[in-house]
């Protein structure tokens, strides 16, 4: 059978599935499920300094090819969280704690609560499309990504990883800024900026308006985001965006991913996604002759 072990940044994990934020991160509980589900690490929900109660309902719509949310990081802030921790980290497999703040001092912070709570790397939310000076907003910038991701390197020991939006004129540039500033990994991508319209009641259907759209329709994009970031830069690369098969998994892979975030497909697959997602790609490497994982990483470069 097909070897699916990849490591990013140091963190050893058993296949390149990897749990994203936002997705059954609420609790330690649902983090442990997802573990003992098959995900090779988890991403926890996005937390902050303080509590924030999020969008009012409705939240989250289907569309074609997806959903778009529109949640405004709701969490119970900092303090509150590292009571889901404990629980989360029993399974003893990787938990990648996911941060968002206003100013690089806010992520610092949060940086060295995180590792104190012992998670075995950072998530940088710098990418939700629908939080006034918060995610994307920032991210949009190369200065202040690199002065974000620098401030929370020099906080802590653990690796960094930087959520990228695809809403700039170059991602390349981007990338380019946060590895300037110690990434140690890049995450590509988040979701869109979109929005549904109530055809009856002429109105937006989410409370928010605008939210981020996520699923198989945005597969292209994260693809194409993660090739272009592959010959920008030199550091490990973690795919998102519309992975609902192993064969989605393989684009990813050879346009430059080492691992991949999954999150949409949660929602209708549940315990049964990393499983599935590990067996469809052992299946399309065992077709292709290919022995690893890893040996997929970048392969669509070779003409280049």
């Amino acid at each position: 059978m097909a070897d699916l072990t990849v490591d990013v940044a140091g963190l050893r994990l058993e296949n390149p599935f990897i749990l994203a934020s936002g997705v059954w991160g609420e609790t330690g509980a649902t983090l442990a499920r997802a573990l003992r589900a098959g995900a090779a690490a988890v991403v926890t929900k996005s937390v902050g300094l303080r509590p924030r109660p999020g969008y009012p309902n409705p939240t989250i719509v289907e569309v074609p090819s997806g959903l778009i949310n529109s949640m405004g990081l709701p969490n119970p802030g900092i303090e509150e969280y590292g009571a889901e921790m404990e629980e989360a980290l029993r399974p003893g497999r990787p938990v990648i704690g996911s941060i968002f703040g206003a100013t690089a001092g806010e992520f610092a912070a949060l940086a060295r609560r995180m590792e104190r709570w012992g998670v075995s790397a950072l998530e940088l939310n710098l990418s939700c499309p629908h939080a006034k000076g918060l995610g994307a907003q920032l991210g949009q910038d190369p200065g202040t990504t690199k002065r974000i991701t620098a401030a929370v390197k020099a906080a802590v020991d653990i690796p960094v990883f930087v959520k990228l939006t695809p809403t700039v004129a170059s991602i390349a540039a981007i990338g380019r800024a946060a590895a300037a500033g110690g990434a140690d990994a890049l995450v590509a991508i988040n979701t869109l900026k979109a929005m549904a319209i109530d055809l009856d009641l002429c109105i937006p259907v989410l409370g928010h308006g605008t939210g981020g759209y996520s699923g198989p329709g945005i597969k292209p994009v994260g693809v194409a985001c993660v090739y272009e970031l592959f010959k920008a830069v030199r550091v490990p690369l973690i795919g998102a965006g519309g992975v609902s098969t192993g064969e989605d998994a393989a684009e990813y892979l050879m346009a430059g991913a080492t691992a991949l975030e999954v999150g949409t497909l949660v929602l209708r697959k549940r315990d049964r996604t990393f499983r599935q997602l590990s067996r469809e790609l052992a299946r399309f490497l065992a077709s292709r002759g290919h022995r690893s994982a890893r040996s997929l990483t970048g392969r669509a470069h070779r003409g280049d």
